[in-house]
């Protein structure tokens, strides 16, 4: 059975996506390949630093009676990046076949190939990220994925400026993200206007196309852990 290194779990509400403001179960694994520079979890991305997490390393069934005992159908694997955990396909296996037994979605950067995970037997939901140029991450981005998204899964982009605002349309007609999947533009917490991202959506008239506010920010304080 494989083990994770793990930065919280908890029990709280979807602050974005298709399921936002629906209760999930979270579980946060440490580490992602990406550093962007709007990044509010970097605390979890390594165990060294002022900012250090307290890191455990849980098994597959740890993780999987964790969520039986919240009572909470829905499970969020997030990260950093939950898709670069080895053995990663175990515990999203196990969640779906559990007590309950769960759905399952998966947060990632889009950076990894999602098809191993898009071809599991039971297939969880993806919201995924596309990072745009004020991230410093764009390069990274694993075009392919574009192709195995459905209906059920999510693109979300976080724009800093309009600069990105331009380039998240340029994507979104690129590859037809509009029919594809659901379609979320947030701002950076604190850097970009929501309105702004309000006037392009009105002036292109992506329809389906959704602004996204992280409603965990708003409930408790941006800082807060744990939500």
């Amino acid at each position: 059975m494989n083990s994770y290194v793990v930065a919280e779990h908890f029990a709280s509400v979807n602050g974005e996506g298709q399921r936002a403001g629906a209760p999930a179960y979270f579980v946060r694994f440490a580490g992602c390949n990406l550093r962007c520079s709007y990044c509010d979890t970097a605390w979890a991305q390594k165990k060294d630093g002022a900012e250090s997490a307290s890191f455990e390393n849980l098994t597959t069934e740890q993780i999987v009676s964790l969520a039986d005992a919240s009572g909470i159908i829905d499970v969020t694997l997030t990260g950093g990046e939950p898709l670069l955990q080895p053995g990663a396909e175990e515990v999203i296996i196990a969640l779906q076949s559990g007590k309950l037994p769960h759905s399952v979605e998966i947060e990632t950067n889009g950076s990894v190939d999602l098809a191993p995970f898009a071809s599991l037997d039971k297939r969880p939901v993806f919201t995924m990220d596309y990072k745009l140029p004020g991230s410093g991450m764009e390069s990274f981005m694993n075009k392919g994925n574009m192709k195995l998204l459905q209906k059920q899964d999510s693109v979300k982009f976080v724009a800093s400026d309009q600069g990105d605002l331009d380039r998240a349309l340029e994507i979104i007609e690129e590859y037809d993200l509009q029919n594809r999947c659901g379609v979320f533009i947030s701002p950076v917490f604190g850097s970009l206007e929501p309105d702004r991202i309000v006037d392009l959506i009105l002036k292109h008239r992506l329809n389906g196309v959704r602004v996204g506010l992280q409603l965990h920010k708003f409930i408790w304080d941006p800082q807060k852990r744990g939500v």
